[in-house]
Formats: C-alpha cells, structure tokens, sequence
C-alpha cells in the first residue's frame, strides 16, 4: 500500500500526511474542551483528504513515475503551497489576524525557521501544537529528502563529495534500486521515520521526567528534533526542568552536527565513524572553542569588578554561553537561561554578531540544521591550508588522508560558488527589507535568520525588536522567499530551472 501511494505525485501525498496530522490538535482542544478550535482542525482536516481522495483517484490508475528533478520540484511546492492548507486551521481557530500572518506563520514552522508571528500568550495551547507539529513534519521532510532526493542529485551540501555536477545524477550509481526515485523515497521513509519518531518521544518523556509540563516537552521536543526553536513558552525561561531540562537538550543536539549520528544512508556517512567525521569534529571544536573565548572574556570584565571569586556565577556563565552556542550552531535558537549571566557577571554585554555568524555557520549535511553547513566550511578550511602550503613549497603536492579522499577534486570551488551564492542571496534580502521600511541592521538580521533557518536569532539581535506581523505585505513575501531559499538553498532553486524538467 505505501509503495503504491509513492507512486502518487509527491505533493499530493504530502497534503494528505498534513491533513492527517490536523487530528492530533483537534483531538488536544477537545481534551481541554476548545470545542471550536477541534472544530475548525477536524473539519480541515477532513475536507483536506476528501480533496485528496478525489484527486488520488484520479491518478490510482496510471503509474506517475517521477524523476529527482520532479521530487526536487515537488518539495519546492510543499514549501511554497502547502502551508497553503496548513494555515487554514490555524486562520479558523485563532480568528483575529489576517490569513497572510497565518500563512507566514506555517511557512516559518514548515520550514523550520521557527519565526512566530504572534507573542505566546495570544496563542492557545492547541496552536501552539500545531506550530510544534508542522516543524517537526518540515525537519523528518528534509531528513528525508536529503537521502532520496538531494543526495542523488549531489545538491544540499552533497556536491562537495560527489563526481556529478550539482543538478545531476551520479553515474556511479549502476543498480536500479538506487536509480529508481520512488524506491529510494520509500526505503528512505522506512529507514529514517522510526528513528525520528523514536528520538522526538524519548526526549518527550525524559523533559516530562524532568519536570516540564505534557505540552511543553512535547513541543520542544518536537522542536529540537526539527531544529525549529518553537515554544509554547516564548523560550526556555519558564519551563519546569530548569537546568537539567537545558542539559536534555543539549544531549540531543548532537544529532544536528552529523547525519552520522542517527543515518550512514549517504555518501558522506558511507563507512565513516562519528570522531572521525570532520564535520562532527568541527562542531566540537566551534561548541568548546567559541564559549571558552565568550568566558574568558567576560572574566576579564568580572576581574575588573572583583567578582572572580563568585565560582557559582562563574559556571552558569559558561553554562549559558557553552548551551547558547551550540543551540544557534545547530540553527535551533533556544537560548539558555543563564544566557544573560555572564552579562550580569562581568558588565559586558554579549555581541549578537556572534550568534549571527554561528546560525550562518550552520549544522551537518542533510541533517535538519540550516546555514552554509559544516563540511562546506570544512572544505574551504582545508583549502585554505593547502593554499598557505603551496606559497611555502610551490611544488609540494597534496595529501591523500581518509578526509580528502571524499572530496571532489573540485570540492572546494564549488563550496566557494555556494558561499558566493549565499552572500549574494544575503545581499539581496537585506537590501530588499531595508528597502521596504527596515532600518540595515534590522534588515540583515531578519535576512540572516530567514536564509540560516533561525527564526529566533531575529528576537534576540534586533533593536528594537521588530514585530514581525507589523510588516507589510511585501515584506513578508520577501521573508517568505528567504525562508524556502534558506531551507532548499541556492543551488537546489538554479537545478529547478534546468531545462530537462520542463521538457518532461
């Protein structure tokens, strides 16, 4: 039965998970008696599959095959038009906004952005599920996608690997199970949605354990698992575990630094241990080195205030930085509660370039972390040395370790080509918000946090903080486009203009 419903157009499937999904609120609002908000998402729901019956039908009799430029184009309508549908519910229950704040709202959630709309206290606790849950369905569709329809077409951090241009398929993979893109989407469902499920409700009950409330751990559970930074609370700050709710999550975002972590379904997981992952070992180095230097700088302050000696304040500084940075490095956006101690400790503030140039940084290939991604960084790093090593010994030839074997001849030019592309799309959003009425810092945060998938970099580095529902029209459509770039990236948009798919 799945492998027929696979043979479906992608899109369509994909509505149909999405209008299942809208039971689970409904049956939440009925158990804290919202008698409409159930309403309003079983009857969404329902409406929504009955459309996707028909259509389904329509299509049962005939084999639809799609090729990975077809899927590439199809997840690209999922990020565009299916918080379409997925704002239908939410525009019903809430019922004092506009559809377009609705929409916005599913685009930042589906995505993964994490970028709301509406303060915490406006929204109900069934909203708040609702924005939790199409995150987490955003952060499995790329886990997904990452294996069955990125990798083979070598975009999504792939083409610094692989011998194919970026766009194309690899002429190594010979065997039809790999060829066939149908296949390769349902072993990818059955490889990866167990091991999602199973992560998001360990962490459910462990953050229940901890002491936080049903709907709040399984919010950020949901959230960290998707790397969205969505909570009920409005952050960290409010949550029943404390500390030790911090040190839960933290575990957990080990899963954001490498695919190896939880998948060795791709290239760059093929035969390759987690330490010896230059991914997973440039995280560790960015998660110890950047909070030691924030710590030490700011016990220079404390030394200079003679508060040196106070070991506990000392700690929870570190603490903050140490949670703080790995959470935007992973482009998840919580903020630790002890983020603000170390200000507190030594009178200086913490620079919110920082947090910016981390969330652009970003997590592992193919995981649900955005940014430039670390093993592009890593690759244009080793380029780097090899480039200091050739104006020492002109003649000196390159090594052949385990790491550079992986990587493409042309690896590191086409990492410098995505980074270009990235500044450029950076470029263009923050001119294009600064034009529609943004002051310029305002404007390249919301443009950093829109293309690195961190909606909450936007609550903590603007000043003032800017109210996202208060913008014009055509400055949420920029931050709409920004979001579903940021989330496909560049070169996945330029292979969806080759002329091979609109031929066909």
């Amino acid at each position: 039965m799945l492998a027929r419903l696979l043979e479906l157009p992608l899109l369509l499937v994909l509505a149909g998970l999405g209008f299942v999904s809208m039971y689970l609120p409904a049956a939440h609002a009925l158990s804290v008696e919202a008698f409409f908000e159930a309403r309003m998402f079983f009857y969404s729901g329902t409406l929504g599959l009955i459309f996707c019956a028909m259509v389904g039908l329509a299509f049962w009799s005939r084999r639809s095959p799609q090729d990975g430029l077809q899927q590439l184009l199809a997840l690209f309508g999922a990020f565009t038009l299916l918080p379409v549908a997925l704002a239908v519910p939410f525009y019903e229950a809430l019922r004092t906004t506009t559809f377009l704040n609705a929409y916005m709202e599913m685009v930042s959630s589906l995505t993964t952005t994490g970028a709301s709309f509406f303060a915490p206290e406006r929204l109900s606790g069934t909203l708040h599920l609702w924005r939790a849950q199409v995150g987490w369905m955003g952060g499995l569709l790329i886990w997904v996608a990452a294996a069955a329809i990125l990798a083979p077409l070598n975009l999504g951090g792939f083409e610094v690997t692989a011998r194919a241009e970026p766009g194309e398929g690899d002429t190594r993979q010979v065997q039809t199970a790999q060829q066939d893109p149908t296949l390769r989407l349902r072993r990818s469902v059955r490889a990866l949605l167990p091991i999602y499920a199973a992560l998001t409700l360990a962490l459910w009950v462990i953050l229940l354990i901890a002491g936080d409330t049903p709907l709040t751990a399984l919010c950020h559970a949901m959230s960290l698992m998707a790397t969205s930074g969505i909570s009920p609370e409005g952050g960290l700050g409010d949550t029943g575990s404390g500390i030790w709710g911090e040190v839960i999550l933290f575990v957990f975002f080990v899963f954001a630094l490498s695919r190896i972590t939880f998948s060795s379904d791709t290239v760059t997981g093929a035969g390759q241990t987690l330490f010896r992952d230059p991914e997973f070992r440039l995280g560790l180095l960015i998660v110890l080195g950047v909070p030691t230097a924030l710590f030490l700088r700011h016990w220079v302050g404390a030394f200079e205030l003679d508060e040196t000696d106070d070991l506990q304040t000392a700690l929870r500084a570190f603490w903050g930085a140490l949670f703080t940075t790995t959470s935007f490095l992973t482009t998840t956006g919580f903020v630790s509660m002890d983020w603000d101690t170390a200000q507190a400790w030594s009178g200086l503030p913490t620079p919110a370039l920082i947090l910016m140039g981390l969330a652009l940084v970003g997590g592992g290939v193919a995981t649900t972390a955005g940014g430039v991604k670390l093993l592009r960084v890593f690759v244009l790093y080793l380029n780097g040395l090899r480039e200091m090593e050739r104006l020492v010994h002109p003649s000196s030839v390159s090594g052949s370790g385990a790491v550079k074997r992986r990587i493409r001849r042309q690896g590191a030019y086409i990492a410098w080509i995505f980074f270009m592309l990235f500044a450029l799309s950076l470029a263009l959003i923050t001119v294009l918000l600064a034009g529609l009425g943004l002051g310029f810092q305002n404007a390249l945060v919301l443009a950093v946090a829109s293309l690195s998938t961190t909606g909450p970099l936007m609550a903590v580095a603007t000043e003032p903080l800017v109210v996202l529902a208060d913008l014009g029209a055509w400055a949420k459509a920029v931050l709409a486009a920004a979001m579903v770039l940021g989330r496909l990236e560049t070169l996945a948009i330029i292979a969806l203009l080759s002329l091979n798919l609109w031929r066909n």
